[in-house]
């Protein structure tokens, strides 16, 4: 059987992406992997503090590589200048133990889920809106997929319509954080504290809410089939 990469990768290096490397930083997780193909715009800058003026026109992935290079001597962070589109997934993902989407496309969070489901690979939803914003684990046949909450993304208009609301800082900053979380405890061989849990947040009351969510009988991920559901789930 092909090895498997223990490294993380990042899918998207803006509002999610970005704190969310960081932290993988701060915590001592030099090497890591972070995707994305478009450049650093102005109005990226509020949010996605990694990036100066002088980055702007820059590729996001290059500007955070050569960022972590000086801040962090011995970082190696791979940067992937390409979108993840489906005749590319399953060759990359499949390079990496786990994944953080920090994307703001539900056709692509939905191509991860699928992707990592096929694979067996754990990866962490994040999504923020506004002043909210939600996270969660997925253990690929143990706990519940995107798939489980929806059979199918939502349509292009609705997601041009979620762009156009907006999202806040430092809302998108605790998502980030809390996907990094996720993968820092799968790193230390720990089980992540959301696996199967939606953690929402909700900016305007300073609050946050864990759900727990079923698998669904019936969706193609298998994680309520009785034999899974019989086995405790496991990091590894």
């Amino acid at each position: 059987m092909e090895a498997v990469d223990e490294r993380i990768l990042i899918v998207g290096a803006g509002g999610l992406g970005v704190p969310a490397a960081l932290a993988l930083a701060r915590a001592g997780i030099r090497d890591f992997a972070i995707m994305d193909p478009d450049p650093v715009e102005l109005s990226n800058l509020p949010r996605q503090t990694i990036y100066g003026e002088a980055a702007i026109g820059t590729l996001k992935v290059a500007a955070a590589a050569a960022f972590f290079s000086r801040s962090y001597s011995r970082a190696s962070i791979e940067a992937l200048e390409l979108r993840l589109e489906a005749d590319n997934a399953e060759e990359i993902i499949g390079r990496f133990g786990f994944v953080i989407d920090a994307t703001d496309s539900p056709a692509t969070k939905f191509l991860i889920n699928d992707t990592c489901v096929r694979l067996g690979r754990p990866f962490v939803y994040g999504g923020v809106l506004g002043l909210g914003g939600q996270a969660m684990t997925v253990l690929p046949g143990r706990t519940a997929c995107l798939r489980c909450l929806f059979e199918e993304p939502p349509y292009e208009a609705d997601g041009a319509s979620c762009r156009d609301a907006g999202i806040i800082g430092p809302v998108a900053g605790g998502i980030g954080e809390v996907q990094s979380a996720e993968a820092i405890a799968w790193a230390h061989g720990r089980m992540p504290a959301l696996a199967g849990i939606m953690l929402t947040l909700d900016g305007s009351i300073s609050g946050i809410r864990l759900t727990p969510i079923a698998a669904r009988t019936g969706c193609g991920c298998g994680a309520a089939q009785p034999e899974a559901c019989a086995e405790s789930p496991a990091v590894r």
